[in-house]
């Protein structure tokens, strides 16, 4: 029988499925001499320009058995389907040239595109300190898949999170992650976040201002009223200052009963360099020093304005007044005081009194006393004492 010298080429068919116009996939390729005696591979001739041969040196001798790797490369110039062949011409020594063809086929899809959304971002205004996040996404907006290797953020106080790299993305598919501005001084701040990738690098601008906190200060920071007698009031004014940024004031504390704070409703917003005025009132109701703290709660801290006052209490005193006595021979009259109506009776002037009144300053608040006269005459005589009187000092 004679021998064939017969090529065989091996996968006999290949399709590359779908690749992005603009690049390209190769697959290996072995080609064998199946035959028992030598063949020359002559030429390796694509039908159509987007497959192409390489690895391959022609001519080649192939000993009978005898095999040679290569490969072949799939690189759409256009959108769509693409098929055809590559065809091996052979030759041995003693017979005619022979073909053997290689079935290839594949789809030119458009390449892999990133898109971002939003293009930028913004953070507005954000306190130093503190941390604003967006999210951004990226859509595979292309007809093939798109491999993200790097997102890498630059400028001062931005950062990157929520996402494991690297990540392939299918054509239409998306993925988010999160964006975030944290300012450490005030002021303007730019930057981007690069992302790397198999398609074209992409680039997303980012922009935010760093602001101080709001401070809240009030003045003044302490207040004395002094000594206020019991059953008194008085009121001081004070202010609340804001300042750097608006500042909210929720509520008002005062840790004292004998003091209290008016004027001022609450919650309110006080505008950057504005003040809110209130007053602060001492109302004693015992005797002796008293303190207390009010305390503003707000969003930029609390502030707290101290409080002392003494309460004192009222000076009392009865005024007396008689008729004088229808002797003529009168010097002056003594003053006597006792604290029930048959207790004993004390004198409280030290010198006689030449004129028909006198004050008793020495009365206790809410204390009953009782009064009597006598009248002095210019030997030295006293008189008996009068009929009494009686006094109720008021409480306080």
């Amino acid at each position: 029988m004679a021998d064939s010298g017969d090529l065989t080429v091996g996968p006999s068919s290949i399709n590359f499925g779908s690749v992005a116009v603009g690049s390209s996939q190769t697959q290996a390729l072995t080609l064998t001499n199946s035959g028992n005696k030598k063949l020359m591979v002559l030429q390796a001739v694509p039908s159509a320009a987007s497959f192409s041969l390489s690895g391959l040196t022609l001519p080649v001798m192939l000993n009978a058995g005898q095999s040679v790797g290569c490969s072949v490369t799939f690189a759409p110039q256009s959108m769509g389907a693409s098929s055809g062949t590559i065809t091996f011409r052979t030759k041995h020594y003693d017979a005619a040239a022979v073909v053997a063809s290689l079935t290839v086929g594949g789809t030119g899809v458009a390449a892999g595109q990133l898109a971002s959304a939003p293009a930028s971002l913004s953070f507005g205004t954000v306190t130093t300190g503190s941390t604003s996040s967006l999210t951004e996404t990226l859509t595979n907006s292309g007809g093939s898949a798109v491999t993200v290797s790097q997102i890498t953020p630059s400028g001062t106080g931005f950062a990157v999170s929520g996402i494991s790299l690297p990540v392939a993305l299918n054509p239409a598919q998306s993925i988010a992650f999160t964006v975030s501005f944290t300012p450490q001084t005030a002021g303007s701040a730019s930057g981007s976040v690069a992302i790397t990738s198999t398609a074209p690098n992409l680039a997303i601008a980012l922009a935010g201002t760093g602001s101080l906190p709001g401070q809240l200060s009030i003045t003044p920071s302490s207040v004395n009223f002094g000594s206020i007698t019991l059953g008194n009031t008085q009121s001081q004014a004070a202010t609340l200052t804001a300042s750097n940024a608006p500042v909210t004031v929720s509520s008002v504390g005062v840790s004292g009963s004998q003091f209290s704070v008016s004027g001022i409703s609450l919650p309110v917003t006080i505008a950057t360099g504005s003040s809110a005025s209130f007053a602060v009132t001492y109302a004693p109701t015992v005797s002796g020093a008293a303190s207390a703290n009010v305390t503003f709660v707000s969003n930029a801290g609390n502030v707290v304005e101290s409080l002392a006052g003494s309460g004192a209490a009222p000076q009392h005193s009865v005024t007396l007044g008689w008729n004088t006595s229808t002797s003529s021979d009168v010097a002056g009259y003594n003053v006597y005081r006792a604290t029930s109506s048959t207790g004993s009776f004390t004198k409280l002037n030290a010198q006689l009194d030449a004129a028909p009144y006198d004050t008793d300053s020495s009365v206790q608040a809410g204390a009953t006393y009782y009064y009597a006269v006598t009248a002095v005459s210019t030997t030295g005589t006293e008189s008996t004492y009068s009929n009494q009187i009686q006094v109720v000092v008021p409480t306080p």
